[in-house]
């Protein structure tokens, strides 16, 4: 997997599941319709705006509350490549690699990061840059197994490779 590089969404701490994607669009079954309402309660710009590769950006507990898969499908459905936070909820962190979508943990790189700026990221080598302003910052890297994970779309599509592989 080549490094991921996009513009960078800034968002607080706390970002509930509910924020992620509120409860009155849990109806909806695609990534693609879940992504028309992602983040909404928290910038009702961000699903218009959004683009393929972009990078959300947050402080601390990312991803708490609920417990719902729909928040990582809505996030990769909106074309988001990784989040980077200083801190995950639990439960967000196991169901972000279930769907297939690439998580960080980076408090440096959180704090030396504005919305707008543009990112380089590296899973492998766990590599931040911030091509805006030029610094670099280092992630824990993805091990190679939950980088199998994102490569293949996450948990089932890993499973239905392992089993026609035998």
């Amino acid at each position: 997997m080549t490094a991921l590089r996009g513009r960078a969404w800034t968002f607080g701490r706390d970002i509930d599941t509910d924020l992620i994607i509120p409860a009155r669009y849990l109806n909806m079954k695609t990534a693609e319709e879940l992504a028309a309402h992602v983040m909404e309660d928290a910038d009702p710009t961000f699903a218009s705006k959004v683009q393929p590769g972009d990078i959300v950006v947050a402080q601390e507990n990312f991803g708490c509350g609920s417990s719902r898969e729909h928040a990582p499908l809505a996030l990769k459905g909106a074309g988001v490549s990784v989040v980077i936070a200083k801190s995950f909820a639990r439960i967000f962190y196991r169901n972000a690699f279930n769907t297939g979508l690439p998580i960080l943990v980076a408090p440096e790189a959180v704090d030396g990061t504005n919305r707008g700026d543009e990112l380089s990221v590296d899973l492998a080598t766990g590599e931040i840059v911030n091509l805006t302003t030029g610094k670099t910052y280092q992630a824990q890297p993805l091990p190679p197994f939950m980088r199998e994970l994102v490569e293949v779309g996450g948990l089932l599509p890993y499973l239905k490779k392992r089993a026609a592989a035998g």
